[in-house]
């Protein structure tokens, strides 16, 4: 039962005063039955709600109760607000309404400070509704079944039960039980393609630490040493920890840093163009200078 219509009862008792359980029934459209279930739950919580037949009777609250707001402090109500808003913002069912009750509680008038979209820069709104997809799937347990294109370019259908979301090093994946390969896997979302939220519902699957989600993805990383020439700041702090970057008395930056072994990698040291000045270990340094020899006869072939 969703929690904002146990809230929402209260907020329209604390406005009405009395409402039958018809009333509360249209409302919600449910049966009366449910609304007295909800009633006896609210009441096993200590809220003083009763109900009384006759004429004039219905649902009410103990004449005695106030949703007393003093009891939270200005900056109290305003976290809670904003709590509210970032839920709001990533589009959580339900918080539009709670947000909009507890303002008009709190005698608020809230500007929204945070705006959130998942996608990229004109990615349009196939790509802005793929989070909502997965957030549902997830909840529901639904299987769901999508193309993958994993580091070394190679690409696979996968059937994956949902476990959770996660969000590391500005990217989001997807934690769940790949039946394909019947273990815990870790799918980044950018690389997954065609995807389809099944009709079968999975049963829960217990969910792996971060700790564990981390291991997965890391499972092929090797220590990468990089100099970063001093124009290119810009990148290095977006990119990458304090900790794994020192600065050199010409400016340049030196970075140590862990990356998964795969063909994006090559890609990704190639992006930096003539800011990268040097590449440890020897092996990768050589095959990027592979990668230019191909790059520079396809070009010049053209």
């Amino acid at each position: 039962m969703p929690i904002s219509r146990h809230f929402e009862i209260i907020y329209l008792l604390l406005q009405k005063k009395t409402l039958t359980a018809a009333e509360f029934a249209e409302h919600f459209e449910v049966s009366t039955r449910t609304i007295y279930r909800d009633i006896d739950t609210l009441s096993a919580a200590g809220i003083p709600i009763y109900s009384s037949r006759g004429k004039g009777g219905g649902i009410s609250l103990l004449d005695r109760y106030v949703f007393n707001t003093s009891l939270l402090s200005e900056s109290e109500q305003n976290d809670i607000l904003m709590a509210l808003q970032s839920l709001s913002a990533i589009k959580l069912p339900d918080t539009h309404d709670v947000l909009d009750k507890l303002s008009r509680l709190f005698k608020k008038d809230m500007n929204n400070w945070i705006e959130v979209d998942f996608s990229k820069w004109g990615s349009g709104d196939q790509q802005r509704e793929l989070f909502p997809l997965l957030r549902q799937a997830i909840i529901a347990h639904h299987l769901i079944e999508f193309r993958y294109y994993n580091s070394a370019g190679e690409q696979s259908q996968r059937s994956v039960e949902l476990l959770r979301l996660l969000f590391k090093d500005k990217s989001w994946y997807l934690e769940g039980h790949c039946r394909n390969s019947d273990s815990s896997r870790v799918f980044k979302i950018s690389r997954m393609k065609e995807i389809v939220v099944t009709e079968l519902v999975c049963d829960p699957r217990p969910v792996v630490t971060f700790a564990d989600a981390e291991e997965n993805v890391m499972r092929n990383a090797i220590e990468v040493t990089l100099r970063i020439a001093a124009q290119g700041a810009y990148r290095i702090f977006d990119e990458f920890a304090e900790h794994t970057i020192t600065r050199n008395e010409d400016g340049s930056y030196s970075i140590t840093e862990y990356f998964s072994e795969g063909n994006w990698l090559d890609s990704y040291l190639l992006s930096f163009g003539v800011l990268l000045e040097e590449v440890r270990p020897e092996y990768l340094r050589t095959r990027i200078l592979a990668q230019l020899d191909t790059i520079r006869n396809k070009l010049g072939g053209n």
